[in-house]
């Protein structure tokens, strides 16, 4: 196991082409499995008829949010691990991992008892009408383990943070399979009707954090030390983490205001159906951009490494090399979605109650399929960003490709130019390409920036010696 961790350390520290394939596929496939059992969820509450699949796309904005949260923590220790070991203080980065586990829980009870007590005005605002009970019975029980999903997002970046991609995967394999299991005997076998399919998702991650929990302290055969003797309180580290966490989490708040906002629009062009017709087709979306979230993740890891260790070519490298490799995945990805709309849409019509979806859950997915070509250039400047710290950085490029120009040009396109749902599609694939286009040029001005600091560092090391 030792030659394992030195293997996994080398490989972040070496090539940054090598380690962004090497740490992305895996990750890919996690993320696979994540949308698996996620389109799973869709599909078998499609079952119920479309009020059930409307409810579950008016939680999809909160769950979001919840996931954000331990990706957000998760994201933090990645990054000031990740920076500690390229600057090669192995102590601060255990040190940085027991507080990231210390900060899920401080965080998931605070957002436990908020998010259970305004569970209700929340839907109302949203728009739920006579969705509203399918959601609360859904939200119900996703929102009272929220420290099982918040827990899982942190323990799976620190086993990334230090390039041990493959039990972070077996982890999320965990989640994933055991949900596509239960989910239909939940729902139909047991008859708990849309909350079996909470219950199938809570039940897994609780076998998955078990799994990594026994890693971490039953085993202990990590890189770090992630022992309670090595927790040392240090309120720079906290701030260190937060300085990431906060705009990473914030980050999946704007995305699910957005998709309340873009639910708002699609309820005032055409009801609570449209609503069920953009949450089918945003679950194919989002697999097709799991290859891209893969890459991303990956550039954190490598980004945070480099920077770490003041290698400005590693940097670059890594920022160039991932947009390449991320628009090449998307042209083949959103090919395959246009061609094969009208198959994939069948998965989601399978029962009377949902057969009336499938003509316009294809017409989404064709023009929908136009934004995972507009995406690689934002999301691997933003990763870049996380990686090195600037969490901020990312959470403006973000603010400003979706809650800004997402928003307005939906709504320009929509009613404005009267086209109708279409125009609320294209307006998010426009908005998505010119805010990922802004964040681009600004990642490149950063990395010439840091690549000037570092030579005068450098240089000026080698003048005093």
């Amino acid at each position: 196991m030792a030659k394992q961790k030195n293997s996994n350390i080398e490989m972040i520290t070496g090539d940054p082409k090598k380690a962004i394939i090497k740490l992305a596929l895996p990750m890919m496939v996690s993320m696979l499995l994540i949308m698996m059992y996620n389109i799973a969820d869709s599909i078998w509450v499609a079952g119920l008829g479309a009020d059930a699949l409307a409810a579950v796309g008016f939680i999809t904005p909160l769950f979001m949010v919840l996931v954000g949260l331990g990706n957000g923590i998760g994201a933090g220790a990645n990054s000031l691990i990740a920076r500690n070991i390229g600057a090669k203080n192995i102590e601060q980065a255990n040190n940085a991992g027991l507080h990231a586990i210390v900060l899920s829980i401080i965080v998931s009870v605070i957002f436990t008892i908020l998010i259970e007590v305004f569970m209700v005005p929340i839907l109302q605002f949203m728009g739920a009408g006579n969705t509203i009970q399918y959601a609360m019975d859904y939200s119900y029980v996703i929102f009272g383990f929220l420290f099982i999903f918040v827990y899982s997002g942190v323990a799976s970046a620190i086993f990334r943070s230090e390039g041990d991609m493959r039990r972070a995967t077996i982890a999320i394999a965990v989640t994933a399979i055991m949900n596509i299991i239960l989910d239909p005997i939940f729902i139909y076998v047991l008859k708990f009707g849309i909350a079996g399919a909470a219950w199938a998702t809570v039940i897994s991650a609780i076998l998955s954090c078990l799994v990594m929990s026994y890693w971490i302290w039953g085993k202990k055969d990590l890189y770090l030390d992630l022992s309670p003797k090595n927790f040392n309180y240090s309120g720079q580290i906290m701030l260190d983490t937060l300085q990431v966490a906060i705009p990473s989490t914030l980050e999946n708040i704007v995305f699910s205001a957005l998709a309340i906002i873009i639910n708002s629009m699609l309820v005032l062009a055409a009801g609570t159906t449209a609503v069920a017709v953009y949450t089918a087709s945003m679950r194919i979306v989002q697999l097709a951009m799991i290859p891209l979230i893969g890459i991303g993740t990956a550039v954190l890891t490598v980004a945070g490494v480099a920077y770490g260790a003041h290698n400005y070519e590693n940097l670059q490298t890594a920022h160039s090399y991932s947009i390449r490799i991320g628009f090449v995945v998307s042209i083949l990805l959103g090919a395959v979605m246009f061609i094969f709309s009208g198959q994939i849409a069948g998965m989601f019509a399978y029962t009377q109650a949902s057969a009336g979806l499938a003509s316009e859950i294809a017409t989404a997915i064709s023009v929908l399929s136009l934004f995972v070509l507009a995406i690689p250039h934002g999301i691997m400047s933003s990763m870049m960003f996380q990686g090195v710290g600037k969490g901020v950085y990312s959470l403006l490029i973000t603010l400003l490709r979706s809650l800004i120009l997402e928003s307005i040009f939906a709504y320009l396109f929509c009613f404005i130019f009267g086209w109708g749902l279409p125009g609320i599609y294209g307006g998010v694939v426009f908005g998505c390409f010119v805010g990922g286009t802004v964040g681009y040029i600004w990642a490149k001005f950063f990395i010439r920036k840091f690549k000037q600091i570092s030579i005068r560092k450098y240089t000026s090391h080698e003048n005093s010696s």
